[in-house]
């Protein structure tokens, strides 16, 4: 069974490495266009949210967050966490919203609710099988996957020992995405199977959560010509929290995340580059006993070939651990000169308009 950290926290399995909202919350006022294209929310099963839940979740100030769910990679589990974040929304719904159009996201920005754009990383619960592209899309998954580190029946990953690029199931997964409205997302997918995916897909493709491998080299960042490439493409590249910004040991910090932003601007282009944190919503927990269980866990990931080097490092930037992270963001590019315009497209503009370009 395929372990994932992300699903586990994202279903409120992993609450265990959940820590508690420290310091002021942001009011969730100045509603500007404000898209995560990979966070976790607190999500504590399919009944009411608690009260800490429901104002880690205000004081996010997110429009629209993409939220996974595909449990631990098996078909099971996948229809099992479908059920329990729909639950999820529905037991909650004067807060939050399943986002299956682009009029959902606009109806979030107008009544203040929260938007779940529901996405997979992982892709074993297709059972290497493109009809479950199909019937996935029809439940409203809006973002897909076509390799998760290690390699697929479609498509080979950034851990892959013997890239394979897109086969031929890949080129028909591809598709099937872009018939069924779904934007594909290449994060995990080595350079050769994005260059393969955008010399043929019909729609833009994206890169939901990566760093710059000129900034920092690590195979979870990616090279100028990919990002390049998916500019071209008119996608868009999200920026990460992971520790993969900075060379080990050090955690990575808001300088840091803002140098691999600024390179990605200058590579892609104002109207390709957004935010996709990769993180959890709540503030991570540095606790002694939280880092066991974290660590635990990073243990097994690497046991099964999933594991990324340097993932035994927290998975945050300092001073973007909490939950108005986007808005930190926006303020610190500000302050470095980058113009309103630009800022409010990274923060939620340009996912908004590849989601329109991908889910029509």
């Amino acid at each position: 069974m395929t372990i994932d950290r992300r699903s586990m926290i994202a279903l409120g399995l992993g609450s265990v490495f959940l820590g508690g909202a420290r310091g002021s919350m942001s009011p969730a006022a100045g509603r500007r266009l404000s898209i995560d294209a990979n966070l976790m929310p607190p999500i504590e099963g399919p009944g009411r949210l608690s009260p800490r839940a429901v104002a880690i979740l205000r004081g996010a100030r997110l429009t629209a967050l993409r939220v996974n769910v595909d449990g631990d990679g098996t078909a099971a589990s996948t229809v099992e966490a479908i059920d329990v974040v729909s639950a999820a929304v529905g037991a909650n719904a004067g807060l939050l919203r399943h986002v299956r159009t682009i009029a959902d996201i606009e109806a979030c920005r107008r009544d203040g609710r929260v938007g779940f754009i529901f996405g997979f990383e992982q892709t074993g619960q297709f059972g290497g099988q493109v009809d479950a592209i199909t019937r996935y899309a029809a439940q409203g998954v809006r973002i897909m996957q076509l390799s998760y580190n290690q390699g697929s029946p479609f498509g080979s990953g950034v851990l892959s020992a013997a890239p394979t690029g897109l086969t031929a199931s890949g080129r028909e997964a591809v598709a099937r995405m872009n018939a069924g409205g779904v934007t594909i997302d290449l994060s995990h997918s080595d350079e050769r199977t994005t260059l393969d995916v955008l010399a043929v897909t019909a729609a833009p493709a994206a890169i939901t959560h990566a760093g710059c491998a000129a900034i920092t080299p690590h195979p979870r960042n990616k090279s100028d010509a990919v990002l390049r490439a998916i500019a071209e493409g008119g996608g868009a590249v999200g920026l990460y929290e992971l520790p993969f910004l900075a060379q080990p040991p050090k955690q990575p910090d808001i300088d840091d995340y803002l140098a691999h932003v600024l390179h990605a601007l200058r590579i892609c282009g104002e109207d390709h580059i957004a935010i996709g944190s990769d993180a959890m919503m709540a503030p991570f927990d540095t606790s002694p006993a939280n880092m066991r269980g974290y660590l635990a866990l990073v243990a097994k990931r690497r046991a099964q070939g999933i594991g990324a080097p340097g993932e035994d490092r927290p998975p945050f930037v300092t001073g973007l651990n909490r939950p108005d992270r986007v808005e930190v963001v926006a303020h610190a590019l500000g302050r470095r000169g980058v113009p309103a315009r630009v800022v409010d497209k990274i923060a939620g503009g340009n996912w908004l308009r590849v989601f329109r370009d991908t889910w029509a």
